[in-house]
């Protein structure tokens, strides 16, 4: 039986925030998955982007082509 149970660790132990069927003394297998409060939260790309600070020449996105594979990127 596979379930999903959402628990609190207070740094000993997890304590389930909704009981649950189990009888005690059943063996489980746990998989902990962190900052679940973050989970459905995305970025956009443009922020993405930005973030990484990247800096280049003011024409980068008109010739990127020529950067990666033509004279620009050779400094000529």
């Amino acid at each position: 039986m596979n379930s999903v149970i959402e628990a609190v660790f207070d740094g000993k132990a997890f304590y389930p925030i909704k009981p649950f069927a189990f009888k005690p003394n059943t063996r489980v297998r746990i998989f902990v998955e962190t900052d679940l409060s973050d989970k459905n939260k995305t970025n956009s790309f443009l922020k993405t982007a930005r973030s990484l600070n990247l800096d280049g020449p003011p024409d980068w996105s008109l010739n990127l082509e020529d950067y990666l594979y033509g004279d620009k990127a050779d400094g000529k």
